[in-house]
C-alpha cells in the first residue's frame, strides 16, 4: 500500500483521529459559551469517508 491512495488513506486516518480527540475535548469543555469555530464532527466524518475510499482503491490496486 505504497501508492498515493495508501498515503492519502493514512493521512486521512490521522486527521480523523485528531478530529475525534478535538471533538471529545469540545464536548467536555467547562465553559459552554466558548463553542469554538471548527466543525470537528464534520471533519471527522469527511476524513473517515475519504480514508475508506482511498484504502479501498489502494487495496484494489487501481
Amino acid at each position: 500500500m505504497h501508492s498515493i491512495w495508501g498515503q492519502l488513506a493514512i493521512a486521512m486516518s490521522a486527521l480523523a483521529g485528531t478530529a475525534a480527540i478535538a471533538d471529545a475535548r469540545r464536548m467536555r469543555r467547562r465553559n459552554f459559551d466558548r463553542v469554538g469555530f471548527m466543525p470537528w464532527t464534520g471533519i471527522l466524518v469527511l476524513s473517515l469517508t475519504i480514508a475508506a475510499f482511498a484504502a479501498a482503491i489502494a487495496l484494489k490496486g487501481f
